[in-house]
């Protein structure tokens, strides 16, 4: 039986609210498997779907209850305006990341050094290079399918990035960077049960949880960076909400002339720290 487009969006819908899930995945959906931006989706609302898209359609829309993030069975998901490749591999780029490369790029004057340290699908790291190409940008990941990830959306989006794989600064020894950025794993492990499932079950541990209390990874940048910056270097930092207070001592103590910043996301959360190194 066929369905138009409308129709067949109306039924995802319904589906979705029905088990509780937010509807505009249903949305994200079809204009993968039609092929069509939003305008082209709605301006096709009455056309009749073919029969294999529409069970494809529908078998995605049906896989949503298991807890399969909608962006691992597109296979991309849209960061700062360009359109990155995920997968279970690497976490998933979010809104708030956005944030941490604005606030990087504000700084910016084009011919810095910079070093994404835990880069994963290479969102952060290809963003800025792309955005001030004069900068010479190195990205770092623990794990090797990650960086497999991050280095064919560079070659797809047409970004020079020197990738490195390797534990935090262990593969930069002996080097310094004008700007420094990380959205390293902050979530405590006593969170871990009341994680979102699709969160908990599909994204990779490794870029999610960070010892008892969130702050390991900091902890451990903290000290390691002082090998790496030089004076006026920018330290720039994802934060989990609540986490800003901490990360700042944690620097502070290791950059004591050092200026730091807490910002806030647009949902009133702190979630980027900045540290300006002074030595």
């Amino acid at each position: 039986m066929k369905k138009t487009v409308y129709e067949a969006l109306n039924w995802a819908s319904s589906f979705l609210r029905s088990h509780g899930l937010e509807e505009p995945a249903g949305e994200w959906l079809l204009r993968h498997h039609l092929k069509a931006n939003r305008a082209a989706l709605l301006a096709s609302f009455h056309d009749d779907m073919s029969e294999d898209v529409w069970l494809a359609f529908k078998a995605d829309v049906e896989r949503l209850p298991s807890g399969i993030p909608v962006q691992h069975i597109i296979g991309s998901e849209s960061f700062y305006g360009r359109v990155f490749s995920v997968s279970g591999d690497v976490l998933i780029p979010r809104p708030e990341t956005e944030e941490l490369v604005e606030a990087v790029l504000e700084r910016l004057e084009g011919t810095e050094r910079i070093v994404d340290i835990g880069t994963g699908s290479g969102a952060i790291a290809i963003t800025l290079q792309l955005e001030s190409p004069g900068t010479e940008v190195t990205a770092i990941d623990l794990s090797e399918k990650a960086l497999n990830v991050a280095q064919e959306n560079a070659k797809t989006l047409g970004a020079t990035v020197r990738f490195k794989q390797g534990d935090l600064c262990q593969p930069v020894k002996r080097e310094c960077f004008d700007v420094i950025v990380s959205n390293p794993p902050y979530i405590p492990e006593r969170d871990r049960a009341s994680l979102a499932e699709q969160v908990r079950e599909y994204e990779p541990e490794l870029a999610l949880f960070a010892g008892d209390d969130g702050l390991a990874v900091y902890r451990r940048l903290a000290t390691e960076l002082l090998e790496h910056v030089r004076d006026g270097s920018l330290i720039a930092l994802e934060i989990g909400a609540g986490q800003g207070n901490a990360v700042k001592q944690l620097f502070q103590e290791q950059f004591p002339k050092a200026t730091i910043e807490i910002r806030f996301d647009i949902n009133e959360k702190d979630r980027i720290v900045l540290i300006d190194v002074r030595l």
